[in-house]
């Protein structure tokens, strides 16, 4: 029942379109970012000083949350699909759900539900295996916007079933070209570039290059670098080139934050990895005069504090060169990667294109690039827990106070824990850590 009279139910396209239009909530899960291994802390003591979720995360604690209830990285992503499924359900009852305009909201609704879903499910599950994923746990699938019936978790095949579903659905109802300001909404290319992400991920590399051409054919700009200021603050804006979907991680961590007093640092091998002609060190990093560390600048999205996760051409053209690779297919993989390249590095020198005598060489090239490339967009955790599934064997560690942290590859400190009280009041079931 409305506790006021003054509130409104949501009933025509507009309404739906401002539901949909909502930015304020469109955040992603932050977690993946503080637990990766791009960066390190100034000093020991600062981190007591940031919340327990930080300070817990920092040395992948089996409980991160200490306590604490109402976590962003959870809430905020099921936000979304609530007002996804507050549009899908009133366009059901809507007699312009027909036209034109009430199909692309529908697609809309359908792409911003299953982008949440996803990225509930890639923090808080097992990396896709298809195996066992019939057997994994998946997500509570929230379908509807009604609140009154708790889902219990679906499994992981269900899952990702359910999200390929709404992007196919979406894919037909969406138009093919990139909107030009508002980059909250979808398109096609979104449609595309995001199956090529899921796909990576799930390691179906076949399929995942099916959608990264897709995603290419309709879209593929990208910035040189040359254009860009070094020195600036703010080296891209909110409309830049590339973007393709925006989305950012939930606020309030400031060790994921462009934050004048954070005590993040970026590790040195990662800074050591760029050439001295590479514009991507100067354009993502500042030096810090104090301390001789590097700190990140503002967003690919040129705005705000906070990581961006959405999608863009760059990642695309990763895509895409690690699906050649891995079929085989050295040189064209190559090639692919040196479009991206040669827009990254100063004109003042001649781009000498990369090379690889071999699949393996040029994996091991290209996933050095990605990392480079996608740093401090959310991707690092991901790529390091698909790595692992095949075999890797990738450890990663860090100091604090004297003692040494170590998470191994596969182990189930890679998947987040959910919320506390999420479990207490729903009764769904927790993961193992």
């Amino acid at each position: 029942m409305k506790p006021t009279t003054s509130i409104i139910t949501p009933s025509t396209l507009s309404d739906f379109q401002y539901l949909l239009d909502n930015t304020g909530i469109q955040s992603t899960c932050a977690l993946a970012q503080l637990a990766d291994d791009d960066y390190l802390l100034a000093n020991d003591e600062s981190l007591a000083n940031e919340s327990i979720t930080e300070q817990n995360s920092y040395v992948w604690a089996k409980d991160i949350y200490g306590g604490v209830s109402g976590i962003l990285d959870w809430n905020t992503p099921f936000k979304n699909i609530f007002y996804s499924n507050a549009v899908l359900d009133g366009l059901a009852k809507s007699d312009s759900a027909v036209t034109e305009r009430g199909q692309y909201l529908k697609g809309w609704a359908l792409f911003r539900r299953a982008f949440f879903m996803y990225d509930l499910t890639r923090n808080f599950c097992k990396s896709y295996d298809a195996n066992t994923a019939s057997a994994d746990l998946g997500i509570p699938i929230r379908l509807k916007s009604g609140i009154d019936k708790i889902e219990k978790r679906a499994s992981l095949q269900k899952t990702f079933d359910q999200i390929i579903s709404d992007l196919t659905i979406a894919e037909n109802l969406l138009p093919a070209t990139r909107p030009s300001a508002n980059l909250n909404r979808p398109s096609k290319i979104a449609v595309y570039a995001m199956l090529a992400r899921i796909y990576l991920e799930m390691r179906n590399y076949a399929q995942a290059e099916i959608y990264a051409d897709k995603s290419l054919n309709l879209y593929d700009k990208l910035i040189d670098y040359n254009t860009l200021s070094l020195t600036a603050t703010r080296p891209f804006t909110i409309t830049n080139d590339e973007l393709i979907y925006n989305t950012n991680t939930v606020a309030g961590y400031e060790l994921t934050a462009t934050y004048s007093l954070s005590p993040s640092r970026v590790v040195n091998s990662l800074i050591q990895s760029y050439q001295t002609n590479d514009l991507r060190k100067p354009i993502y990093f500042r030096l810090s005069p104090a301390d001789g560390y590097y700190t990140r600048k503002y967003g690919y999205a040129g705005s705000g504090s906070y990581p961006f996760t959405g999608l863009a051409t760059d990642e695309v053209y990763l895509i895409k060169a690690e699906c050649l690779a891995r079929s085989g297919k050295t040189t064209l993989a190559m090639d692919k990667l040196n479009q991206l390249l040669i827009t990254r590095y100063s004109n003042k020198f001649v781009y000498s294109p990369l090379t690889a005598n071999s699949a393996a060489e040029a994996m091991t090239i290209i996933l050095l690039e990605r990392r480079k490339e996608l740093v401090f967009r959310g991707q690092r955790w991901h790529d390091l827990k698909r790595f692992n599934k095949e075999g890797a064997q990738i450890t990663i560690s860090r100091k604090f106070m004297g003692t040494l942290y170590i998470l191994p590859p596969n182990d189930p400190r890679w998947i987040f824990p959910i919320p506390d009280d999420e479990v207490i009041l729903s009764g769904i079931e927790q993961n193992q850590r």
